[in-house]
């Protein structure tokens, strides 16, 4: 799943015995726009939203990291955004050059975070021509199914999946109002393609009308 998963039992203790584990709350920073670039992290448990801070002031979430994914990695001296736990999680944090180190000595492990690497700039890609080229609905069905994909990825039984994301964060990331993403998940309860189950927790129905709408094929009903 994670960087770790092409590793043995001996590779794993190694890598244990390099790596800080903490604790975090949903809120608790992993790390700040602007800190010093000295550790990876990679998320254990939990999900986490990445946010950068504007000139203007404003903080705009630009990304959200789930179970096995690699945070903090970076050419640069300093952090260009931050990344908080959005639910109770553990981090494993690492020194970056110990990181290095480990790629040398287990070439596997550099092959897993190359793959990581290229997964998450195809998601990239496919962010970007969403933000430019779907509908409003368009964008929230997609995330919605990549949400559901993501946590299918990590182990994930059953059919309702966690959103502790907030529309608000939501609708920064997709670039639309808090309102829009409101009405969008309001038209896919009427629908029927969605169930809400709790504070936090949501059912994909339909998935086969999300999954078409959020390929760009369906056309915006709001």
């Amino acid at each position: 799943m994670g960087l770790c998963a092409p590793l043995d039992a001996a590779a794993l203790d190694d890598m244990a015995g390099e790596s800080e584990r903490l604790a975090l709350d949903p809120r608790d920073a992993i790390f700040h726009q602007g800190d010093p670039a000295r550790h990876v992290f990679t998320l254990t448990e939990g999900m986490a939203r990445l946010t950068r801070v504007l000139p203007d002031g404003r903080q705009a979430v630009i990304g959200f990291r789930f179970a096995g994914d690699i945070l903090g990695f970076t050419p640069e001296t300093e952090h260009a955004f931050g990344a908080e736990m959005l639910t109770r999680g553990n981090v494993c944090r690492l020194d970056r050059r110990r990181l290095e180190q480990l790629f040398r000595r287990y070439p596997a492990m550099e092959r897993r975070f190359l793959d990581l690497c290229l997964r998450e700039l195809a998601q990239s890609q496919d962010h970007i021509l969403a933000l430019g080229r779907f509908s409003a609905e368009e964008r929230v069905a997609a995330f919605l199914v990549s949400l559901a994909e993501a946590q299918e990825r990590r182990g994930h039984v059953g059919p309702v999946f966690e959103l502790p994301a907030t529309r608000a964060d939501m609708g920064e990331f997709l670039g639309l109002t808090l309102e829009t993403v409101s009405r969008a998940i309001s038209a896919f309860r009427k629908r029927g393609w969605i169930r809400l189950h709790g504070h936090s927790g949501i059912e994909l129905v339909d998935r086969v009308s999300l999954i078409h709408l959020g390929s760009g094929e369906g056309a915006d009903a709001a």
